[in-house]
């Protein structure tokens, strides 16, 4: 059975991975390995290395600290939403638990950074006014 912290760790890389675009055999291919090792990384079937980290980190662009960004340390397992909540949300606001890592969500970043400055203001004005709505 996989360690939380290898799960989350895995999860990560899967949701970077993805938001990028790449597949597992490009990134694979990036740090020098085999796509089914980037399987077994990221459904925590395999524990990623520090040096291998540091590699997987230097090809997807982010510190090494991404990786383990929202495990909640009292635990060892992912946290619930935010730690602390910023005083800019309400309770109702927070995020659920996994909805980063969602491929319908990794798609609707993707394309929202697609679009110029003035339509993607729009569209965030947009979404707030309809989700007071609902």
């Amino acid at each position: 059975m996989a360690h939380p912290i290898d799960l989350h760790v895995g999860s990560r890389l899967r949701q970077r991975r993805c938001l990028l675009g790449l597949t597992q055999q490009r990134l694979a291919a990036a740090v020098g390995i085999k796509f089914q090792q980037i399987q077994k990384y990221e459904s925590g079937a395999n524990r990623v290395s520090a040096s291998r980290l540091w590699a997987l980190a230097h090809a997807l662009d982010v510190p090494i600290s991404f990786f383990f960004d929202d495990l909640n340390a009292a635990n060892a397992r992912p946290s619930e939403g935010f730690a602390e909540p910023s005083s800019d949300f309400a309770d109702d606001d927070r995020i659920e638990p996994g909805v980063l890592s969602k491929k319908e969500t990794i798609d609707l970043v993707r394309a929202y950074y697609n679009l110029k400055e003035e339509p993607r203001k729009r569209l965030l004005d947009l979404a707030k006014t309809m989700a007071e709505v609902a």
